[in-house]
């Protein structure tokens, strides 16, 4: 799974170097379906991710207010920060949590980690298909889904 999460992070990047061509008012502009606008999605991408991380390591969840990362260079900073957390955490315990159960404040069931780390793989494509549409319809060309040709390691 650590594979797919470097995939969703160098697709993440991909997407904050495609903002440069936007300006800030079309990045927030609110958009039909999603979650709202191109940053906000990239937000929810990102405060989601940790949020579930969070909840495996047995954190409380750590509350994100979009309003202090209203652009690209806010949000990739506070993408970076948070990825190198998580990539630490799931290096050295993702085969010790595969079925681990964990329960979240915001969730009444229980899950186990594994389940997790799946859904915020899952979670993170849905949200790029949807930048991919919103792209499409400014006849701009999204960066690649692919995985094939990534190289990761």
């Amino acid at each position: 799974m650590i594979k797919f999460l470097k995939y969703n992070w160098q697709v993440r990047d991909e997407w904050f170097d495609w903002c440069e061509q936007l300006t800030l008012e079309e990045l927030l502009k609110t958009r039909v379906g999603g979650v709202g606008s191109i940053l906000y999605t990239l937000f929810h991408i990102i405060d989601v991710e940790y949020s579930w991380v969070r909840g495996i390591q047995g954190k409380g969840d750590l509350v994100i207010h979009f309003e202090n990362y209203k652009t690209p260079e806010k949000l990739k900073s506070l993408s970076d920060e948070f990825r190198k957390d998580i990539n630490d955490f799931l290096e050295t315990n993702l085969d010790d949590l595969k079925g681990k159960v964990v329960t979240v404040p915001w969730d009444d069931e229980a899950y186990t980690a594994d389940e997790i780390v799946h859904h915020i793989v899952a979670h993170e494509i849905h949200h790029i298909g949807q930048l991919s549409i919103w792209s499409r319809e400014l006849g701009l060309k999204p960066p690649s889904a692919n995985f094939i040709g990534r190289n990761i390691t």
